[in-house]
């Protein structure tokens, strides 16, 4: 009788199965990928730029339509339900929260403001609102000295702070996070990825992250999937994908 729940307990947060999308009906951009995450995972979605990877993460949180593209074939299932038809909006609502590149925010509004409109996603009463600044500031504590700060004015690596500390507010099961090293100075880098690990270990968040960088992805993630011309062409362990002599060919075309 116990060995259902054993079962349930290990299915995976999220389930892609075969996807395919395509742009205005004529450009396919990913075709066949297949990906999941575990519950309290973090999984690298490795590949060079024009790869497929944002593509993939807008799939997932429904933010494709937005550009014109549909997933004509396979499946995404989120906590064991299928979310293919469900709006992206009732998505962040049920935990799922899409950290776009480019660090988008909204550069006359202050930092807090910024997160606090993540809270108002989840309809947070004032106090609410309020222990879960006072923990992402415990988190994030450059923007603590940066909170009446217009975001527009922080640096790069603020604003991508700002940005998933934006997400953590909408209090996501799974933070779908896209390039989150671009541009960013190293020592920075590794900062936000310090960060994502203890969010992962405290909080039990899941990761997917989309990124060009294999060492620092790889050097946080469990999984990992590499993807080339839009499809997945590697899977597996981090140890396994970092004990590969050819993973930057992957990068560079020649496979």
């Amino acid at each position: 009788m116990g060995q259902p729940a054993l079962e349930a307990s290990a299915a995976p947060l999220l389930q892609v199965s075969d996807i395919e999308v395509i742009y205005d009906r004529t450009i396919l951009a990913v075709s066949g990928v297949s990906l999941s995450v575990p519950k309290g995972g973090i999984v690298a979605l490795l590949g060079a730029n024009g790869a497929g990877k944002s593509t993939t993460l807008k799939a997932i949180s429904g933010l494709v339509r937005a550009e014109r593209a549909q997933v004509t074939r396979g499946s995404i299932h989120f906590q064991g339900r299928d979310s293919l038809a469900v709006d992206p909006s009732q998505r962040v609502r049920d935990g799922l929260v899409h950290v776009l590149e480019g660090r988008h925010v909204f550069g006359q509004l202050t930092v807090e403001d910024n997160l606090r409109s993540g809270g108002f996603v989840r309809g947070l009463s004032r106090r609410q609102m309020q222990d879960d600044l006072e923990r992402l500031y415990a988190w994030f504590p450059r923007l603590k000295t940066k909170r009446k700060t217009q975001a527009g004015l922080t640096s790069g690596g603020e604003q991508q702070m700002v940005a998933i500390g934006r997400a953590l507010m909408t209090r996501p099961t799974l933070v779908l996070l896209d390039e989150p090293s671009m541009g960013l100075a190293p020592i920075i880098v590794e900062e936000i990825y310090e960060i994502v690990a203890q969010l992962n270990r405290e909080r039990q968040v899941s990761f997917l992250i989309a990124e060009q960088n294999i060492n620092v992805a790889l050097k946080y993630a469990t999984q990992a999937h590499v993807l080339d011309t839009g499809r997945v062409v590697l899977s597996g362990t981090a140890d396994e994908l970092l004990a590969r002599g050819d993973l930057h060919d992957f990068y560079l075309g020649k496979h």
